[in-house]
């Protein structure tokens, strides 16, 4: 595969959402429903949604393959020089909110995108990662996913987890609250190191390594007993996800601008939420830890 195979990418992306699906369903015991969906300006996608499960109170994993005559505003201000030119845009996107406030939240997307205009050469790029958002953190667990992080990238070039993880730590950052949404993980974008065979390589195997990493973590804490306490501070600190995905992430954005579907695009919202003026924990709390020792750019390897 020497030249740029956007099919095969989208067979890849297809197949991811298979796997993934059928997964967290054997977690939970439940499947997802599905939504397919066509866009009118160009594409569609397949939305699968798993709600009201036993371990997941909902899980959405998405699939889409849009394209248009213009990029939308999201991608053309970041890349000024890619205006005007048409595009392609295809990806997997999933968030994860479980009902035990002691499994974490965990989100991830790999996505390709191509520019083309009919007297350049096409702008492609590869994206992506995973990231975890935990209530009550076990350092086991945060050393277990970022290990799966580093494996998952390490055969092309050992430079590109502690880069990706400084992006990861960078990109889901709440700036007006101070604090990172949870752990990290992986993040990239504009990757195309080695053309478009060994990027695309790459990028399967951050795709490949999602349920390795969070699965495991699953099923070690879905039983723990939690109370009311942990369920409120649960659905608090799901406020703060919301926060950054309404008002900083890029995906968000981009979707709504290129006349995505609502409902998939928003399907990374939590089912519950809430907000508390002037939220205080006491200093000695797992709840004071979590911003404490947690939410703040670490190593864990």
């Amino acid at each position: 595969m020497t030249e740029i195979d956007a099919t095969a990418v989208r067979s890849y992306l297809l197949d991811l959402q298979d796997r993934i699906c059928d997964g967290l369903s054997a977690l939970d015991g439940n499947d997802f429903h599905e939504d397919a969906w066509d866009r009118e300006a160009g594409g569609g996608g397949r939305t699968r949604v798993l709600s009201g499960g036993p371990v997941f109170e909902q899980a959405g994993v998405n699939f889409s393959h849009v394209f248009g005559a213009n990029l939308p505003a999201t991608a053309s201000e970041r890349r000024p020089e890619l205006a005007g030119r048409g595009f392609q845009a295809l990806g997997v996107s999933l968030v994860v909110h479980p009902r035990n406030p002691y499994v974490p939240t965990s989100h991830a997307n790999v996505r390709f995108f191509m520019a083309e205009a009919e007297d350049a050469e096409p702008v492609w790029w590869f994206g992506g990662g995973f990231d975890l958002t935990p209530f009550y953190p076990f350092d086991e667990d945060c050393r277990h996913w970022h290990q799966v992080a580093h494996d998952a990238v390490a055969p092309w070039g050992e430079d590109l987890y502690p880069r990706f993880k400084t992006w990861c730590d960078e990109y889901f950052y709440l700036p007006h609250r101070g604090e990172t949404r949870g752990i990290g993980g992986l993040f990239f974008d504009d990757y195309e190191r080695g053309g478009f065979r060994s990027a695309f390589a790459m990028m399967r195997s951050v795709g490949d390594g999602y349920m390795r990493a969070y699965a495991p973590i699953v099923e070690a804490r879905q039983d723990i007993p939690y109370t009311e306490r942990e369920r409120d501070f649960q659905l608090y600190r799901r406020g703060r996800y919301v926060e950054f995905n309404l008002l900083y992430d890029r995906g968000t954005k981009f979707g709504i601008q290129s006349g995505g579907r609502t409902e998939s695009i928003l399907m990374s919202m939590p089912p519950l939420a809430r907000w508390e003026y002037d939220y205080q924990v006491g200093e000695a709390t797992p709840e004071a830890a979590l911003t404490r020792r947690y939410l703040q750019p670490r190593e864990w390897l």
